[in-house]
This record gives structure tokens, C-alpha cells and sequence, in this order.
């Protein structure tokens, strides 16, 4: 680019700074698509994994019901500390996907 122009082609330093600001371009596009890509993956790992809290979560439940009706303290007991831990779970679970959903889009998004 600079050699042509220095000898004085401009038609060729024209085509060269075409070329540059068509790659530049392209490489902002994939720079866009790469963060939507990423968001999306996020997404779908936090549905994946909702859904199997959720799923979870139901079973406690079940659980619990089985567990009251018995009126067992001992069981009462053990099952409200799955409980508990099952909503500890999702705790971390949820706080990871918000940290991986702000980090992918922090780092990919084109300033």
C-alpha cells in the first residue's frame, strides 16, 4: 500500500486500501457473529440446566409430600437438608451461567 503510493500508483494503493477496508470489515461481521454465537450457547446451557434443576426440584417435592404425610422427624429432616442443598445447587449453577453470559459478552462485543 504505502509502496504505491511512494510510486505514485495510486490504482493499485486504491485496490490495496479496498482489500484492507473489505477485511476489516469482515473481520468486525465474524467479531459480531462470534458474540451472537456465544450468547446463544449461554442461553441454552442455562435452559439445560434449569430444566434440570427442574427436574430435580420436582422429585424433592414428591419427596416431601411422601415425608410430611408420614410425619417421620428423621426424614423430615434429611429431606429438607436435600432441599436445602438442592437450592444450593442452583445457586452456583445460576451463578456461573450469569458470570459465563456477562464474560461472553463482555469479551466478544466489538467496542
Amino acid at each position: 500500500f504505502k509502496q504505491a503510493i511512494q510510486k505514485g500508483n495510486m490504482e493499485v494503493a486504491r485496490i490495496h486500501a479496498e482489500n484492507a477496508i473489505r477485511q476489516k470489515n469482515q473481520a468486525i461481521n465474524f467479531l459480531r457473529m462470534s458474540a451472537r454465537v456465544d450468547a446463544v450457547a449461554a442461553r441454552v446451557q442455562t435452559a439445560v440446566t434449569m430444566g434440570k434443576v427442574t427436574k430435580s426440584m420436582a422429585g424433592v417435592v414428591k419427596s416431601m409430600d411422601a415425608t410430611l404425610k408420614s410425619m417421620n422427624l428423621e426424614k423430615i429432616s434429611a429431606l429438607m437438608d436435600k432441599f436445602e442443598h438442592q437450592f444450593e445447587t442452583l445457586d452456583v449453577q445460576t451463578q456461573q451461567m450469569e458470570d459465563t453470559m456477562s464474560n461472553t459478552t463482555t469479551l466478544t462485543t466489538p467496542q
